[in-house]
């Protein structure tokens, strides 16, 4: 796990080494083992290392194959690199180091772009072949590391991260407002190429780019759609395939931890390690609190408690979150719509003290339909197939289950047409100034592709393709702010090729969501664990902060601030009167008021000042 960054000068002009090293120093946390340059001219790489699998000086880049014709830089992990490099060997490559890294470059000049479909495992890298004057950028399957770049007439400029880009581009940056748009109405981020600058870019999931005479293309190497495979035939098949999964996440020369939320997805990790790994000394991470907030899950952590040794945990505060606010905002390089992630980032800065490599949940929801509004999904599946008693009998073991109307409510609207869903979405947050409404709420990805699928099978499908990338995003900053490597065994690719071609009832039924995965965990976790029927994953008390006199006074100043009233995005008084009705108790919209300050600070931080 490391960070990249290159500068291509379209014009000729020899690429200066105090700027490549000005960006790496930016991201000096992805990688604070070791560090290389190489510069051909008007072609520079740089490059930050985080030792994880051979820890040696041969695992320093960029790395050049054994003609130095190839250059390489890379950011991930390719955890079938051993069988890979058996399979290099037999074809006549020699290998001095016992890196993953030299698996990768010799895999591309053996297969070219076809190399990419032989990895399991999460990366960014790019290659520079000399003799060509050719780059080949690609990024993984489902986007779990980052590639971020900058172009014009004159450039190309990319990195792991969007500051070190900001740092050397030359003008000063400028917001996206359809980013903002969607962040405050739809509270996502990340569901296309687009960034919160108004001139990044990120390379997209599953695509590769190349350079060459200074000619940018962008293509596609994996679409998921096109890669599914038949369905697990049974439970005990997926538990065979997860088992693998973690197996193939082990792979490190370095100690080796999981975040465990309490949840079924972090748990089913923390228990295959246990019974199928015998790993009793096993570290895991927690965000715990009082028990008078819905978020605290220490009841479902302790029931490790008699089988795990190294059980660590972390209280994120009002007061933690007012004194990380500057650092959050800046390591995440864009805004965020919940304070879920800081709760994350706690964990991981927990986490820096005892282990290098952690072992994470992220994805499993969007395999198995975890997030709740997806029973609105298959009622309306159910509704399409004229299922009209199925229907009805999920709705009561949903309502019996979880005493609420929310699925119900979010089967109608799913209903609606995409206009009328992003009206709702906009009346819904009131504070949005009618103006920014009225230019930002037309043709938007979220609602015409998002939110209109018409089976359950095609949500999955939609939430891989335009949500799951900012929870990947999340965890990247959060784990590389405090130079840990995550590792997601739930997005192996193997896993997701055949879970989401499952049959809806094999991951929603009676009122519970994940069901091939309970049945697959049955005696291997907890039974109060694998029945639970909430999800709350790394949340916070937001609620209960943002009435604390601390952030109230904060909170106040900012709204009254002449650069919060000058962005055009809000109606004051509408923003005075929601903060004072949460004040008072009477509503929870700590979510809309975290958007607002982070929003805010995220200005300040990096477009009022350059």
């Amino acid at each position: 796990m490391c960070g990249i960054c290159g500068i291509v000068n379209f014009d000729g002009q020899i690429v200066k080494q105090s700027n490549l090293k000005f960006m790496m120093d930016c991201m000096k946390h992805r990688g604070p083992d070791d560090s290389g340059i190489f510069i051909d001219k008007n072609i520079g790489l740089g490059f930050v290392r985080l030792s994880i699998i051979d820890l040696s000086s041969f695992g320093h880049q960029p790395m050049a194959d054994a003609s130095n014709r190839y250059y390489l830089i890379y950011n991930g992990e390719v955890y079938n690199y051993l069988e890979l490099r058996k399979e290099l060997v037999q074809s006549g490559f020699k290998f001095k180091s016992n890196t993953d890294s030299e698996v990768v470059l010799y895999s591309f000049i053996k297969w070219g772009k076809d190399c990419l479909s032989h990895f399991n495992g999460m990366f960014s890298f790019l290659v520079y072949d000399t003799k060509e004057r050719k780059i080949f950028i690609a990024r993984d399957r489902f986007g779990i590391k980052p590639l971020y770049y900058y172009s014009d007439n004159s450039k190309f400029i990319c990195a792991s991260e969007i500051l070190p880009i900001l740092k050397i581009i030359g003008n000063k940056p400028e917001e996206n407002n359809r980013a903002i748009f969607d962040y405050l109405a739809f509270n996502r981020t990340d569901q296309d190429e687009t960034t919160f600058f108004k001139d990044i870019k990120k390379l997209q999931h599953g695509k590769y780019l190349t350079i060459e005479q200074n000619d940018i293309k962008i293509n596609e190497w994996y679409n998921l759609k096109d890669n599914l495979k038949s369905p697990f035939v049974s439970s005990e098949e997926f538990k065979d395939y997860f088992v693998s999964s973690v197996g193939l996440r082990l792979r490190s020369d370095v100690p080796v931890g999981v975040c465990l939320s309490g949840g079924l997805d972090s748990s089913s990790i923390t228990s295959v390690l246990l019974n199928d790994f015998n790993k009793s000394d096993l570290n895991t991470f927690s965000a715990v609190y009082d028990s008078e907030y819905k978020c605290n899950e220490s009841e479902y952590i302790k029931e490790y408690s008699g089988l795990l040794n190294n059980m660590y945990y972390t209280t994120p505060t009002a007061n933690s979150l007012f004194e990380d606010m500057d650092n959050f905002i800046k390591i995440h390089n864009e805004p965020v719509p919940s304070t879920g992630p800081y709760a994350h980032y706690k964990v991981m800065e927990l986490a820096q003290k005892h282990v290098v490599v952690t072992l994470d949940g992220q994805g499993a929801d969007e395999l198995f339909a975890g997030y709740h509004y997806f029973f609105g999904v298959y009622y309306k599946e159910l509704l399409r197939h004229f299922k009209l008693l199925k229907l009805a009998s999920e709705n009561y073991y949903y309502y019996k289950y979880h005493h609420s109307n929310y699925a119900f409510k979010t089967f109608l609207y799913f209903l609606l047409p995409s206009y009328l869903k992003t009206n709702l979405r906009v009346t819904e947050k009131k504070y949005l100034s009618d103006g920014f409404v009225n230019k930002y709420s037309k043709g938007n990805i979220i609602t015409d592709e998002l939110f209109n699928i018409p089976d359950l099978h095609s949500a999955l499908l939609n939430h891989f393709e335009y949500k799951l990338e900012h929870l990947l995003k999340w965890e990247d900053r959060n784990s590389m702010c405090f130079s840990l490597e995550s590792r997601v065994p739930f997005l192996d690719y193997r896993i997701v090729e055949k879970a989401l071609s499952l049959q809806s009832s094999a991951i929603i039924d009676n009122g519970f969501t994940k069901i091939i995965l309970r049945n697959a965990m049955k005696n291997i976790i907890p039974e109060k664990i694998r029945n639970r029927k909430d999800k709350i994953g790394f949340d916070t008390p937001e609620d209960v902060w943002f009435r604390s006199d601390r952030f109230k006074s904060f909170i106040y100043d900012m709204i009254d601030s002449e650069s919060f009233k000058q962005r055009g995005y809000y109606d004051i008084g509408k923003i005075k009167s929601l903060y004072k009705s949460h004040l008072d108790n009477k509503i929870n919209i700590s979510k809309d008021i975290w958007k607002w300050i982070n929003l805010e600070l995220w200005f300040r931080k990096f477009i009022d000042n350059k």
